[in-house]
């Protein structure tokens, strides 16, 4: 089974934010015109032999790109194909702190996401503190980014350094960091390896590009500890999966990188 633990099924105002301009200059593709229908993401994820994605919400300040009710919905359209996770605006934390609760017991979600530097702040800032106390009362993971961040924006608060307080914090909290955390990838791999609830995905890259010491880790006492992801669309499943072969991974800990590991810790 292959398990895609940061994706998501993007809105038109999500498509088209000038934020992601960046982006689109490096893939030198032109922002969409129209809705992306769900039927074509799933299509992709056939192409790969995808089975699951995870598709987020996306909740920036002052901004809704994607809202937990539309992602609701085209987990609606693909219930066996796609997984919700939510995402809150913690700029208000009881209200942030209500619908973690819904997003979980009404929507069905599996986990929450937000992105600090969509919030230019740490998760270590005490507006975050509200949100990881609500994901461990759910019992879901807590989903960030961390590393480099592609849009122009500061990467400093996407240091993985800054997980370790909050797994000192809230040693209960599962807590997945995507995107590797490049050019901290080391830093990353040794948060994920003192504490025994945080991960790493792999979103934004693909497989041929992983740095040698997440691969190492993948090889060695990080192989329960390693999540394929995507950050479709702005990676195709089929591409972030290139060089896979590569990686030098034994059978048993590729099937837990590929989806063991996504499907244990998001409780698939």
């Amino acid at each position: 089974m292959i398990i895609d633990a940061w994706g998501q099924h993007p809105t038109l105002r999500h498509a088209q934010d000038p934020i992601f301009d960046s982006l689109r200059s490096w893939t030198k593709t032109p922002a969409p015109t129209e809705e992306l229908p769900v039927s074509t993401t799933v299509a992709l994820m056939d192409q790969a032999g995808v089975d699951k994605m995870l598709i987020s919400a996306w909740e920036a300040p002052c901004n809704s790109m994607i809202s937990n009710e539309e992602v609701e919905g085209f987990v609606a359209e693909a219930p066996d194909r796609f997984v919700g996770v939510g995402s809150v605006d913690i700029s208000k934390p009881m209200d942030a702190v209500r619908e973690v609760r819904r997003c979980v017991q009404e929507r069905g979600f599996k986990a929450i996401r937000v992105l600090p530097w969509l919030w230019e702040v740490p998760p270590t800032d005490r507006r975050f503190y509200p949100v990881f106390t609500a994901c461990v009362e759910e019992g879901v993971p807590f989903c960030t980014q961390i590393g480099h961040t592609g849009p122009l924006m500061p990467s400093e608060v996407g240091r993985p350094l800054y997980l370790d307080q909050v797994a000192l914090d809230f040693p209960e909290l599962v807590i997945v960091g995507g995107h590797i955390g490049y050019p901290w990838t080391e830093e990353a791999v040794a948060v994920a390896t003192k504490h025994e609830n945080v991960y790493i995905d792999t979103s934004a890259y693909t497989a041929g590009r992983y740095p040698p010491e997440l691969v190492r880790f993948m090889q060695g006492h990080g192989a329960a500890k390693v999540l394929f992801g995507t950050n479709y669309p702005m990676m195709p499943p089929a591409q972030a999966l290139k060089g896979l072969d590569k990686l030098g991974l034994a059978e048993d800990k590729q099937a837990l990188f590929l989806g063991g590991n996504s499907q244990r810790v998001f409780g698939l």
